[in-house]
Order: structure tokens, then sequence, then C-alpha cells
């Protein structure tokens, strides 16, 4: 595949709609949705109706087709229109739930399993794509951190079905959330990872308290939470699969490693573009910034680290979509990705001087958004310490 694949016909066009939706419907109330903590449950809906919300997800059941390059391009645009991580991260909450519910969709579907499927389908699955419904993903928890194996949300049997108890921390649009693909540890499965099972819980059921709305360094606008559940009830037909969750943990985790890649290269564009603007703008001493040395110099470092950025995750991410298993290279992409956003954020904010402190400025907001990328997804000593493994290091 040709960088060419990148700007064809279909994809200019989707670069068009996404920063015209972004413009008209992000940007201008972005701020309000920082100082409130959350994004409203309309944008949602707004974007499922042109099309953007289901952008990945098979048309056959509510989305909008279209493969991970897609998405990609739909995350680049976004965030160089204006958009944040925050706004990323809520808006799509389901890309990294969704995937579960689907495969175990689909494993109904050739099990023969018709109506199991189409409960999945029509209970969770559509209702998440049209934008009527958020799922968000709980698998970390208060002292297990990026271990999944050692769980201790567990699940028991009962005459009617399971029953959860337990906690999660650090679930994004687990304020918001309808429902839950969470992690549990089913010991009738198995032990270890063996024993992982993913269930669906519905936040109105009783046992599941309300959830903790955790106040965070960035991601101001993305609502996270601490959810608590004591013997909540999970029927069989809400179980992703038992014993299976590890496995679809670990298949999923290279599309999500690769999503934070794009948004750190995407978010370090956008940065870019904003000191390029503010360096041509501003004068001191009777000339511009940018024609000082010295500033010139430090675009171009962070031009070349974006692209460097941006051309690998690509690379990795058009061998994904074309079925490899990149596990390394995923993690590499992260790694390349977020180093990249980090230095040139901070150096944007430093070109900004005294304004790339205040809270009016774009910059500071991606400032402080820039840095959980680092973390989520897998922290970057993990993903080091995964490859070196993986390498045979």
């Amino acid at each position: 595949m040709t960088m060419e694949s990148w700007n064809t016909p279909q994809r200019q066009d989707l670069r068009k709609l996404v920063t015209d939706f972004t413009t008209r419907h992000i940007t201008p109330d972005l701020p309000d949705w920082e100082r409130q903590g959350e994004l409203p449950r309309e944008l949602h809906r707004q974007a499922a109706d042109v099309g953007l919300l289901g952008l990945g997800f098979s048309e056959s059941l509510g989305g909008s087709g279209g493969d991970f390059l897609d998405v990609v391009v739909m995350t680049e645009a976004m965030l160089e229109a204006g958009a944040s991580g925050g706004v990323i991260s809520a808006l799509f909450t389901h890309g990294i739930s969704l995937p579960h519910v689907i495969d175990e969709h689909d494993r109904r579907v050739a099990a023969a399993d018709v109506e199991g499927a189409r409960y999945l389908a029509e209970t969770v699955i559509r209702p998440v794509l049209s934008g009527e419904m958020i799922c968000s993903l709980g698998v970390t928890e208060p002292d297990g951190g990026s271990d999944v194996a050692r769980l201790r949300t567990s699940a028991t049997r009962t005459d009617h079905g399971w029953q959860v108890s337990g906690a999660k921390t650090f679930i994004t649009s687990g304020v918001r959330a309808d429902r839950v693909v969470t992690a549990v540890r089913t010991p009738e499965a198995g032990e270890g990872a063996a024993g992982i099972t993913l269930m669906l819980l519905d936040p109105v059921t009783a046992g599941y308290a309300p959830p903790r709305k955790l106040e965070k360094m960035g991601w101001w606008c993305s609502d996270t939470a601490e959810l608590s559940f004591t013997d909540v009830a999970v029927t069989d037909r809400d179980v992703l699969g038992l014993g299976q969750g590890f496995g679809s943990l670990a298949r999923h985790f290279v599309s999500e490693r690769l999503s934070i890649a794009v948004t750190a290269y995407a978010t370090a564009q956008r940065s870019l573009d904003l000191a390029v603007a503010w360096a041509r703008d501003r004068e001191t001493f009777g000339r511009p910034l940018i024609t000082r040395q010295t500033i010139r110099h430090l675009l171009v470092d962070m031009h070349r680290r974006t692209d460097v950025a941006r051309t690998y995750s690509r690379s990795v991410a058009q061998r994904y979509a074309a079925g490899e298993n990149l596990v390394v290279e995923a993690a590499l992409a992260k790694q390349t990705a977020v180093e990249a956003a980090e230095f040139v954020v901070d150096r944007a904010v430093q070109i900004h001087g005294g304004m790339g402190y205040m809270r009016e400025v774009e910059i500071e907001r991606h400032y402080r958004d820039v840095r959980v990328l680092g973390i989520g997804g897998g922290a970057t000593e993990v993903m080091t310490d995964l490859a070196a493994r993986l390498l045979g290091y």
C-alpha cells in the first residue's frame, strides 16, 4: 500500500467532512465541555448522523463501513482541526469496548445462536453506533495497573446467571456509560489469564454503585470514573465468551495502541501548526519571532519528530489493516509517537512564552492532555519490556 492510499478521493472527502464537523460542532463549545468535565450526549448523536461514530464498523450492524485506515484519517483530521485528545477518548470510547461485543456477536452467529446474536446487536451494538448509548471498557483495577492477569473483580455462578463483585478505576466514559464491558475473574474457566471473562454490566443494576467521577490533570472533557460492584447480577447472554477475555483484550490491544499513536502524532502536528502561526504573528524586539534562528531550527526539529512518528505509525497501521499481527510494532509506534508529541507540545508552549501557560490558549490544553498518552493503553515502560521479551532480548 502506497502513501497515495491516504489521499484517495474518498479519504479527501472524509477529511473535509471531519474538518467541517469539528469546526462546527466541537471547537466552539470545547472550552465549556472542559469546564463541565464531560461531552454532551448530543455530540454522539451528531457524530453518528454524519457517519463518523460508526466509521470502521460494519454497515450490517449499524456502522458506517470503512476500515482502520479511515479511522486513522478521521482522528488526524479531527485533532488537526482543533479537537483534543479528551474529545477523541470520550467520543470514541466504543472503539475499545464495542469490538469485544462484536466478536461475541460473530461467535454466536457462527454457532447459529440467532437470538443471542440479535440480543447483542439490538440492545448494545446498534444503539451505541447510533449515538443513543455509551459503552465503556472496564479493565484496570485500583491495585492492578497494567497487569491484566491479576484481576480481582470476580464473578460467581448463580441459578440465574452470575454475580459480579469488585472495583475498576480510570474508566474512560465510566460516568456516562450505559454498558460497561468488564473484565472479571471466572475461576471455573481456568487459572491466571485463562480465567478472565468479559461481561456486560448495566449501571442501573442493583449493587452497581454510583460511579465516582475522577478529576484529572488533562482530558478534562473526557469523564473518567471509579466503579464498584457488589453482587451485580449478570445474565448468561451478557457473558462475552467464558474464559475468552484475556485473548480478546490481547487481540484488540494492537488497534488501541495504534490509535494512541495516531492521537499523539496528530496532536504534535496541531501543536506545531499553532507554534508556527504564533511565531509568525508574534513580534519581539521589532521582528517576527520566526525570524530568530533559534526558533526556526526548533520548528524544524519539531517537524522532523512529528513526520517520523506519523510515517512510522502510518506504515504499521497499513500493515495492521492488511491483516498482519504487529504487537511489537504497535508498541514501538506508540512509543515513537508519544515521545514526539511530548517534545513538540512542550516546545510549542515555550515558543508561546507566557501565553502558552494561559488557560485561554489552545496549546495549554494539549500540554495537559498529551501526558496521559504514555500511560494509557500500556505504559511506556511496559511497552518497552513487552517489546524486549517478544524480540528475544
